[in-house]
């Protein structure tokens, strides 16, 4: 039997609450910047991640580009080009694309997949269309137009990695006990498949461990090569500021921790939102 369909009037109140949470949320770290000296930490994508598995693809999507354009807005001072041109149509297609792959089955599995392809995808499109249609096309600025193509295609690369390991650690680990939580609070707006495998199986360890240990060991990698081969001198040439030392102490530093992650989630036992519903009531 298939699950009843959710109100329109519901799915309306859900798409406002995420872009109100999700601006509020971007713009408490708006001015924390990555190394590359634009794009910022933005651990709340926890947000149209969440209502992404609850609510589905539209209220995420909608919620997500509304709520990133209002908090860059807020900081800008101004209906910030950067913002509608890049940000937004990323996150609409990001969180738009999370609910589809939750949506259509839910398993914990699915949605370790859906935050790998999201963050990847989503960040992907921000960083090239900030880059190449707002600061060159757009702005024009000097610094960047003449920059060659492939130092161009570098930077965007790089912001991507910065975004993809700053934010997966957080959809992973902060969404499934805010579902959890709601599930159990409120069962009747979850979706009846999201609130079974919420209260009644666990995270796959291994899924989990290998979704954080594979980046982390490609980020240390790239973060040796910046080092030991002529990708430094690379670095060096093209984007004095922010300096090269930064960019692998980005490296080095996000490989490190979400391959102890990886580790600790493989070895490590249960935590408390992993819990069978059977086992807390004690039936």
């Amino acid at each position: 039997m298939s699950e009843r369909r959710t109100p329109i009037s519901l799915l309306t109140v859900a798409m406002s609450l995420c872009a109100a949470l999700y601006a509020v949320g971007s713009y408490a770290t708006a001015y924390i910047p990555s190394p590359w000296g634009f794009g910022q930490f933005r651990p709340a994508v926890v947000i149209p991640a969440f209502f992404a598995t609850i609510f589905g693809p539209m209220p995420a999507g909608i919620g997500a580009a509304i709520g990133t354009l209002i908090a860059d807005s807020i900081k800008h001072g101004y209906l910030y080009p950067g913002s509608y041109l890049a940000a937004v149509p990323g996150n609409f297609i990001g969180f738009y694309l999370f609910g589809y792959i939750v949506k259509k089955k839910f398993t914990w599995g699915r949605f370790i997949l859906a935050s790998n392809v999201t963050l990847t995808l989503a960040n992907l499109i921000v960083a090239f269309l900030y880059v190449f249609l707002f600061k060159v096309l757009y702005l024009g600025q000097a610094s960047y137009a003449t920059m060659p193509t492939d130092a161009l295609i570098f930077l965007s690369i790089g912001l991507t990695i910065w975004w993809f390991v700053t934010m997966l650690p957080f959809v992973l680990l902060v969404t499934p006990p805010l579902v959890r939580a709601v599930a159990t609070a409120v069962p009747s707006v979850v979706p009846e498949g999201v609130r079974t495998h919420s209260l009644k199986e666990e995270l796959p360890r291994n899924t989990l461990s290998l979704s954080m240990l594979v980046p982390g060991l490609i980020m240390l990698l790239v973060g040796l090569a910046t080092t030991f081969t002529i990708l430094g001198e690379y670095i060096s040439t093209f984007f004095a500021d922010p300096t090269p030392t930064l960019i692998q102490l980005m490296f080095y530093a996000s490989g490190s921790i979400l391959s102890i992650l990886g580790v600790l989630f493989y070895t490590g036992k249960r935590v408390f939102w992993q819990r069978p519903l059977l086992e807390e009531t004690g039936k």
